[in-house]
């Protein structure tokens, strides 16, 4: 039997970004439910490198990709690869990329990154001790690793840019590299951001914000699949769910383009199939997350595995896993630690990715009764505490303490 209820807030989606706007609002008195049909956090939240990357103030469509993208495309090796199942519909996606690849719009869209990065640490370091998880997060940096000389050499200007931006970064040399790594085999050189922090264990930290925000809110564990804006708030529907509410959250990260289209935006959001593997161990073999550049992926220290997350796969939601990307993976990983033996488990989740890199934050065309609170791709465990704060103050009527023009849905 179908239960109509009633809510001040909804948040769709429960993933990281759902969880820290729903932890914001329940902890300023709001009335919120969650609608999610899986647990919550146990989706992209769970699966990622877990990195609090306050680097990553480069876009993924620059102009160096735009020169090597058709080697990128359909190199069976590259980071970068696409089903060609789903090339007819990420066709308009790709040209939206492209153009956003250009030198005026990439560095543009890099400041806007730089923006919202610039306190993401310390409102994590805040979350973290809202929900009693300081000790999962780890202070240690994070590893850019070059494998040659010229690759260490190419590697200076983009640097550069992002000290620009505020970013803290030291090029180290072999010698440091392994002072810092003593188990990586020879490398040309690093970029060790210094002031980074890392979770060694996502799904852990999703448990704690998830009962942190349960603690007051409800979850509905059903689908949204129709928003009907009314006089008096919204009515979210779908399988078993009927639920009004005066205000809509959309944070369904690569479930969102259909919501946010009768919300009043078109959206032109596609889906990175992101995968990882893991090895359980009990003694880390690094110390801190370490990405070789060349290859695409995260070697991520974690706790009682490591775990190796990475590479980009534009397919869509209902593809299955590729196999070859998985074997990439392992590949990559042996070529650092070869006595590495078959890997404990592998997973496959979905990134919500959007053509200039940017998260789409901010009230919906149609009004301000649904607020846009997705797209953030390979960052959104970075950004959560940010998107939050900033949704948090829209919601109330107050400064939202960033100007969200950048990330407006009226600038598609």
């Amino acid at each position: 039997m179908l239960t109509r209820e009633t809510t001040e807030i909804a948040v769709i989606g429960a993933g990281v970004v759902g969880l820290t706007i729903a932890l914001e609002l329940v902890d300023q008195g709001h009335d919120v439910t969650l609608v999610d049909p899986g647990q919550p956090g146990m989706g992209a939240s769970y699966g990622n490198a877990g990195t609090i990357a306050g680097y990553a103030t480069s876009p993924v469509g620059t102009p160096e990709v735009l020169r090597s993208l058709p080697s990128l495309m359909f190199s069976r090796t590259s980071p970068l690869a696409i089903r060609h199942r789903a090339l007819p519909s990420l066709a308009p996606w790709l040209f939206r990329f492209l153009w956003q690849s250009l030198p005026a719009r990439a560095e543009r869209n890099s400041r806007a990154l730089a923006a919202l990065l610039s306190n993401a640490a310390d409102l994590w370091d805040d979350l973290a001790l809202r929900v009693q998880g300081a000790g999962i997060l780890q202070r240690r940096g994070c590893l850019y690793l070059y494998e040659t000389p010229q690759a260490l050499a190419a590697a200076k200007a983009e640097l550069d840019r992002r000290r620009a931006l505020g970013v803290e970064v030291e090029l180290i040399g072999p010698d440091r590299l392994t002072e810092l790594e003593p188990t990586l085999p020879p490398q040309a050189g690093a970029a060790f951001f210094t002031g980074a922090t890392f979770l060694d264990d996502p799904g852990r930290m999703m448990g704690l914000i998830a009962d942190s925000v349960l603690q007051k809110a409800r979850h509905l564990q059903a689908r949204a699949e129709h928003l009907t804006r009314g006089p008096d708030g919204v009515v979210i529907e779908g399988p078993g769910l009927h639920l009004h509410a005066r205000r809509v959250v959309i944070a369904a990260g690569a479930h969102s383009r259909r919501l946010a289209r009768q919300a009043g935006d078109r959206i032109p959001l596609d889906t990175e199939r992101g995968y990882h593997v893991e090895w359980d161990m009990a003694k880390p073999l690094l110390n801190r997350p370490a990405c070789p550049t060349a290859r695409g992926f995260y070697l991520c220290p974690m706790a009682g595995r490591l775990r190796v997350a990475g590479t980009v796969e534009l397919g869509g939601l209902s593809l299955p896993p590729s196999p070859h990307r998985l074997a990439k993976l392992v590949e990559g990983a042996r070529a650092f630690f070869p006595d590495l033996g078959p890997p404990d488990r592998e997973w496959l989740g979905f990134r919500p990715s959007i053509p200039d890199s940017l998260p789409v934050i901010g009230p919906s065309s149609g009004g301000s009764e649904v607020i846009h609170a997705f797209g953030h791709g390979h960052i959104g465990v970075t950004l959560a505490p940010v998107t939050a704060r900033i949704v948090a103050g829209l919601l109330s009527g107050a400064n939202p303490g960033a100007d969200i023009t950048p990330y407006r849905a009226n600038r598609f």
